[in-house]
């Protein structure tokens, strides 16, 4: 295969946090050879999604040449699913790495907020509670992905796989000698059985400090299965039971003293550590499997993150004066859709939120063109009757709706009537990293023309109103564009650029204020199609200049370094760069407020993420929301995946507005991953920027530079929020309580001396009824810190699988400074059908010819009735999962009133085996099996003798039960 070119960094800013973990390692090993939940994970992700890659080519006769085993990489898997996927062919792993560092960082994150719960980690043998964990978590990751839901869904299946890999970790499953997962943990309708019971001893003393056979004898013989005990404030336990073990389990120095846990090398069980991880690898595939076939493959690899190409996202002011921009929105979105629909660059799905006054949304999102076409369509300019407009509610709608990373276009000429929503908005973009480019027609005239009934009077939209959306393009690293209307279209070229495959972000900087200056980017070998964007004043003057010296001033439209366009206060430079890599210069005059964004295409690019530090046994990391610490120390840690022959030489915190840069010192700490530490980052607002060398071209025989930069903005605050939900799924119709804390900081330390007033903020994207504090205060005596408590109360009509964020804000008094903690939620129903749909053959017939050579002029066909019982949820979907036949289904009223559903499957002689799958409602799965038989064999069942309900799909109205009784009867008379 070629040499791997994706290179995706995956970057963690690190503050301390003081805790303890006792389960596999979260996310990164000490003694670098244990395997931790982000590896267990990671091969299990890559697996399964190469595994169901593999499937869907194959049915659409395509080649799939990927060897899948444990050293997958993203890149590899992207490729290897990727429809045009050559060596050569440009390809982000950026949403798919992403995808799958929010399911391990919310399965690290199990150990921090259900630290102490028994049933999360599978200790003291609370097999059933922790069954009950995997049970409600499965059915929440199902019911999200129905709704698409997608994040949230991730979010939920990440903590579903920490307590499923946690049993064989903390039981004595590998002990009993068992080679294989145990499925009844996520089959809820089976029974747990071979259980030590309470008063059954399962341990002796380990002896000499060596816990290697500690387990009783009797216990194994009788294959009974028992997890340790495990607490970190008492040594009492059940006489005679086993410990976790390790130095914070204080049930471990009670008789019998050791513990049986395979979290690590270094644990009681440590010489079983590799086969416990790789049981669960292996349980968390099939967990996958499930998952999978329940949502469908299409969707299942949306849940993965895997993708080709980005989402296309507009929120749209829908008021009377915004007819142009509407139009010029259609005549855009609909250009993109017709010219790359069917090939890479098709967008992976499409995203509207309209908003005016009093109203906003809904949101659509599809994978399907023509539906976005038609709900664009339908969008109209009218009313309108005061300027301002809720154009900030309709972009949190998008933001929480669309991927990680994603860009989004906002349409309007109105200021924001829901500015209170600014800091809001600014921590969700913080949090999701999506960028934001706002197209803002009409804002030069300072005029708002509108066509309505009411016939009110152009007003002025303010500079200070402008500045609004230019401050959260800022925050997020996108545009303000500011335009005509007659001009829109020449400014839209911007959208279509963003779609590209691949684009990576080369450079970037604001100023403000402005201020004649010199900024130089590097271009390296991978880098195509060069595109500048610079916005800023009508007197705004700049010249390029080459690597060879050669320059271009802003006064030339087409010269030999570029092609400019301007539309209103943006100049598009389309760069001929010609293979001049090296260290390019664009020189800007002006005195006024402007802004440099140079973006590319390319395969080399990288991801950050903000992650507390935990210290004690086992020293690990989990995932933070919120912003750094003024003047503490922060650390980077950098994952490079996808290539061996990236080196990086340099990772700077650079505050693109100033000159303010703190570079890091690099640290390795194995695998491909180093520890970039900080000290004392002061108070700014920072990006990410990583340089390095790039030895993976083929065409020269020396590395070469590279830079990148990350688009969104780290700004660090002197106020920390923390706060954590004991659950992360909400039941309609009720309220769940979210306690969070306010602290004062000094250096990135809690000052235990300090008091105060802050402003607090409460919302959520899904305007659900929410309480909360409009204040706290620290007082002399409280240490520093206060506490408060958020309400959120989801509508008993709330369907199940929708997703709500709520974002937790603090401000100072002197509202100079602000920081938050976002929490996402799902809503889901409580399952009370966990039973699976029953599958019963009735009848398997052929006249298969024994010669392979003559089977493509034989059929045989397969019937089976299906059904999920009076009490269950019903049937849902039947699929085909291994076979190249027909399937026709039809639903009959069955005894006792429960619907049956048959299908019929028939196929070539030449594919003799077919496996079904069906669905229920809630995501129970059931699959069915059937072989074509040389000689037929019926199996015949109770007659079903009512009416049928609907007609076979095949387009037969003839009806059910005359089908079956014409088939019993046919094989009675073969025998």
């Amino acid at each position: 295969m070629a040499s791997r070119q994706t290179v995706v960094f995956l970057v963690a800013v690190v503050i301390s946090l003081s805790d303890f973990i006792h389960s596999f390692q979260p996310l990164f090993s000490p003694d670098g050879n244990s395997s931790t939940h982000r590896d267990i994970t990671l091969r299990a992700v890559l697996r399964k999604t190469a595994e169901v890659c593999r499937d869907m080519a194959a049915s659409e006769g395509r080649d799939f040449r990927l060897t899948i085993d444990d050293s997958l990489s993203t890149d590899e898997v992207q490729r290897a699913c990727s429809t045009t996927g050559t060596s050569t062919s440009l390809l982000s792993t950026v949403l798919f790495q992403t995808s799958i560092a929010n399911m391990y960082f919310s399965n690290a994150k199990v150990d921090e907020v259900f630290a102490l719960s028994e049933k999360h980690h599978f200790d003291d043998e609370t097999f059933q509670g922790g069954r009950d964990v995997i049970t409600a978590g499965v059915a929440a990751v199902k019911a999200s992905v129905k709704l698409e839901s997608f994040v949230t869904g991730r979010w939920n299946l990440g903590q579903v796989c920490h307590t499923l890999q946690d049993f064989y970790s903390h039981s004595n499953w590998v002990e009993l000698g068992n080679k294989s997962p145990y499925s009844t943990l996520i089959s809820p309708d089976q029974p747990l059985e071979n259980l030590a019971g309470l008063s059954v001893p399962t341990c002796r003393n380990c002896t000499g400090g060596k816990c290697e056979n500690n387990l009783l004898p009797d216990l194994l013989q009788q294959g009974l299965l028992t997890s340790g005990y495990f607490n970190i404030f008492s040594p009492a336990k059940p006489a005679g039971k086993c410990s976790h073990g390790g130095s914070f389990d204080r049930t471990s120095r009670k008789d019998p003293v050791g513990g049986i846990s395979k979290d690590d090398l270094g644990s009681s069980h440590g010489s079983l550590h590799p086969k416990a991880a790789d049981l669960a690898v292996n349980a968390t595939m099939e967990l996958l499997e499930d998952v999978r076939v329940a949502v469908g493959d299409k969707n299942f690899l949306r849940l993965m993150g895997l993708s080709q190409s980005s989402v296309l996202c507009f929120v749209i002011d829908t008021t009377g004066s915004m007819s142009d921009d509407i139009a010029e929105a259609k005549r855009v979105s609909f250009a993109i859709i017709d010219s790359k629909r069917g090939t890479q660059q098709e967008p992976s799905a499409y995203i509207l939120v309209p908003f005016n006054d009093p109203g906003f949304g809904p949101v659509t999102m599809t994978t399907n063109a023509d539906l976005f076409k038609d709900s664009i369509n339908k969008l109209s300019a009218s009313g309108g009757g005061d300027i301002p407009e809720l154009c900030l509610s309709g972009l949190q709608l998008a933001l929480t709706a669309a991927p990680p990373s994603s860009e989004i276009f906002v349409f309007t000429d109105a200021p924001a009537k829901d500015a209170h929503l600014k800091s809001t908005i600014t921590a969700i973009i913080e949090s999701t990293k999506s960028v934001v480019t706002f197209m803002l027609t009409d804002v030069l005239a300072s005029r708002r023309r509108r066509r309505n009934t009411r016939r009110v009077s152009p007003r002025k939209m303010s500079q200070l109103d402008a500045q609004l959306y230019r401050d959260l393009a800022r925050a997020s690293g996108g545009q303000a564009i500011e335009v005509t209307k007659s001009d829109l279209t020449l400014a839209t070229s911007v959208i279509e650029d963003s779609l590209a495959s691949a684009v990576v972000t080369v450079f970037q900087v604001v100023r403000n204020p402005g201020r004649p200056d010199n900024f130089t980017f590097i271009v390296d070998g991978s880098l195509r199609n060069l595109t500048a964007y610079i916005t800023g004043a009508l007197s705004l003057t700049f010249d390029l200049t080459s690597p060879t010296g050669v320059s271009q001033s802003s006064s030339q439209s087409s010269g030999p370094l570029a092609t400019i366009t301007t539309a209103g206060n943006l100049r598009r430079l389309s760069l001929n760069t010609d293979n001049q890599t090296g260290s390019w210069e664009i020189s800007v005059n002006s005195k006024n407020p402007y802004s440099v964004k140079v973006t590319s295409q390319s395969s080399v690019n990288f991801i950050y993420n903000l992650v507390e530090a935990h210290e004690g046994a086992h020293g690990d990391f989990s995932l933070k929301e919120g912003r750094p610490l003024s003047g503490g120390n922060a650390s980077l840690m950098i994952s490079v995946t996808g290539s061996d022959k990236v080196k990086v030489t340099e990772v700077t915190l650079f505050d693109s507005s100033g000159p303010t840069e703190v570079n890091g010192s690099l640290q390795s700490v194995g695998s491909g991953t180093f520890l970039v530490t900080f000290s004392g980052v002061p108070a700014g607002e920072f990006v990410v920027r990583i340089k390095g060398e790039d030895g993976s071209s083929t065409s020269r025989s020396t590395a070469t530079s590279f830079q990148r930069q990350a688009s969104t903005q780290i700004k660090t605050s002197s106020i920390s929020v923390t706060a954590q939900a004991s659950n992360t799924n909400i039941e309609p119709g009720s309220t769940i309580s979210v306690p969070f804390t306010v602290a004062t900081t000094t250096n990135g330390v809690v000052n235990d001396s300090a008091t105060g007033m802050f402003t607090v903020r409460a919302n959520n994207d899904r305007s659900y009824t929410s309480t909360s504090p409009s204040s706290i205060t620290i007082a002399s005596d409280d240490g520093g810190t206060a506490n408060g408590t958020v309400t959120l109360t989801a509508p008993a009509s709330a369907a199940s699988g929708t997703d709500v964020t709520l974002t937790i804000e603090a401000e100072n008094a002197a509202a100079t400074d602000i920081n938050y903690a976002v929490l996402r939620f799902s809503v889901v129903a409580k399952v009370t059908d966990i039973t699976r749909p029953v599958c019963q053959t009735v009848s398997s017939s052929s006249n298969c010819p024994s010669s392979s050579s003559l089977c493509a002029s034989s059929q045989w066909t397969f019937i089976a009735n299906l059904t999920d019982g009076i009490n269950g949820t019903g049937i849902e979907s039947i699929t085909i999962r291994k076979g190249n036949g027909t399937l026709n289904t039809s639903t009959v009223a069955g005894a006792g009133g429960a619907n049956v559903t048959v299908a019929t499957y028939s196929a070539s002689c030449c594919s003799q085996n077919v496996e079904l799958a069906a669905v229920d409602k809630v995501g129970n799965v059931r699959k069915c099996a059937g072989q074509a038989r040389q000689t037929t064999v019926a199996t015949t069942l109770t007659a079903i003798t009512a009416a049928v309900n609907t007609t076979s799909t095949g387009g037969h109205t003839l009806s059910i039960s005359h089908c079956l009784w014409i088939s019993v009867v046919v094989s009675l008379l073969w025998k």
